[in-house]
């Protein structure tokens, strides 16, 4: 290994001396300083191999520093460190120049390997990375939330994918944040001048998915009697969100594969086709490569698609980022007219001990219900307890004498179902046949407790009496003589 000159630039002593020891160790020189000024004249004099600088210090903002030294020295890796992990710092650091970005408190080992990584390339060429980000008027508000190593490696990928074209495949759970990413990769991005279009596959019938998408013209179908304009044409310039595409039926699949090779579409019933003038991000709940195994997602598009990948974290993986979260949406609902509210460490040890199957989103909603129904300003620990036994799902024992959640039990079922019909499944139909199981027995055990009480047993369903009645007639259901 060739010795180098390192500049480091921290008003952290600590941080200067640990530094100046782990990289001298190596056989490198270190000059360490505490403040902007003199890392931009050691720069300005020609010195060093490689800067390492932290964002906030006493006398200038590390990320106004950096577009002079890649101005001045182009071919000098810069690599920033910062204690305001967010994923803004993070795109302003890679927009500005920086070579990479660590949060603090970070990994020595990973900040070593990245000072040789970045000695290596700077020897293979002279210069590195020729075309300078110009800073952006991105938004201040946060689009994402998280301290965790996990967030911080997400706002490191975003950071890298905002002014590329790249199509990128978001997998995560239900709730986790996927729009939100889309978002920011739009927002910070290229076309954050041009709309941003969001579509999830699973709440559009499969027999409108077509039309939804690419548009129609008149008379193309019954009831199509004006040309209707699709997502692609509404995101034209800008970014097309595809929400949950593992819902997407196989006969749009098709036809969107064929809108990412050619980078055309043509509307439903139209011949005349249009430019797809649109950065395709996707995103799914479902396991798509085990949806390719059972024939119901086309590994060709599943592949034009996962070009980059993102896999979102459920929130139960980092429980550190609880807290912010649960203030940040505290200060949301202050902001919408509501009295504000703190969270004492209790509150904060009982949030970070649930499991949160409904991940961020259900944090969202618990704060929100929290700021409306409880007039505490501080919020503890029983506060939050009470919350969360509202939301609780319904528990139903399991024969061995344990218990479950419902979805666990009606999963547990469905499972073994599947496993029965491993050489065919029947044609169609099964989500009506599920759901009447389901209700039958629902709104019988409902009229037993409540002693045919229709009246009360709509209540406890959270149904119009009139609903209650048609449905009970629908499953030929007879409520007790003399029932209201």
């Amino acid at each position: 290994m060739t010795p180098a000159t390192i500049l480091v630039a921290d008003d952290d002593r600590a941080i200067r001396v640990v530094l100046s020891q782990a990289l001298g160790q190596v056989g490198h020189n270190v000059r360490a300083a505490s403040d902007a000024s003199t890392l931009w004249q050691w720069v300005r004099d020609g010195e060093g191999d490689v800067v390492i600088t932290d964002v906030v210090m006493p006398d200038e903002n590390a990320l106004d520093l950096i577009p002079r030294i890649r101005e001045r020295r182009p071919e000098l890796p810069i690599i920033v460190m910062s204690a305001q992990n967010t994923l803004v710092t993070a795109i302003r650091a890679t927009e500005r120049g920086a070579f990479e970005y660590l949060p603090k408190p970070f990994d020595l080992a990973v900040l070593m390997s990245t000072v040789e990584r970045a000695l290596a390339e700077a020897r293979e060429t002279e210069k590195l990375g020729q075309a300078t980000n110009q800073a952006t008027s991105a938004p201040e508000a946060l689009p994402l939330i998280g301290r965790s190593p996990a967030m911080q490696e997400i706002y490191r990928v975003i950071a890298r994918l905002v002014n590329t074209e790249m199509t990128v495949l978001i997998h995560g759970e239900s709730g986790t944040g996927k729009e939100l990413v889309a978002r920011a990769l739009h927002d910070f991005g290229r076309r954050r001048d041009k709309p941003f279009v969001a579509v999830n596959m699973a709440a559009i019938p499969r027999e409108l998915i077509e039309s939804e998408l690419f548009g129609h013209e008149k008379g193309a179908f019954t009831g199509a009697v004006n040309r209707g304009v699709g997502r692609f044409e509404q995101a034209a310039g800008g970014t097309l969100f595809l929400d949950e595409i593992g819902d997407m039926p196989l006969e749009a699949q098709t036809r969107l594969l064929r809108v990412l090779q050619s980078g055309e579409f043509s509307p439903v019933g139209g011949r005349q086709a249009i430019r797809a003038d649109v950065r395709i991000i996707a995103a799914t709940h479902r396991d798509l490569r085990q949806m390719i195994q059972q024939g119901a997602f086309r590994e060709d598009l599943f592949y034009r698609l996962n070009v980059v990948p993102i896999r979102l974290p459920p929130l139960r993986q980092r429980p550190e980022d609880i807290a912010d979260l649960a203030r940040h949406f505290l200060a949301l609902a202050q902001r919408d007219g509501l009295a504000p509210k703190t969270l004492d460490a209790s509150a904060v040890e009982r949030l970070k001990a649930y499991s949160w199957p409904g991940n961020v989103r259900e944090l969202e909603n618990l704060m929100n219900r929290i700021a409306v129904l409880y007039s505490e300003s501080m919020v503890d620990r029983r506060i939050v307890a009470a919350a969360l036994a509202e939301q609780e799902p319904v528990a139903v024992a399991r024969g061995n004498g344990g218990n479950e959640t419902l979805s666990q039990s009606v999963e547990r079922h469905l499972d073994t179902y599947f496993r029965a019909h491993p050489h065919g499944l029947p044609a169609s139909g099964l989500y009506d046949r599920i759901l009447r199981e389901v209700e039958r027995p629902l709104l019988a055990l409902s009229l037993q407790a409540t002693r045919g009480n229709q009246i009360r047993a709509a209540e406890l369903l959270g149904l119009n009496r009139n609903t209650l009645r048609k449905k009970l007639r629908e499953l030929d259901l007879q409520p007790s003589r003399g029932a209201k």
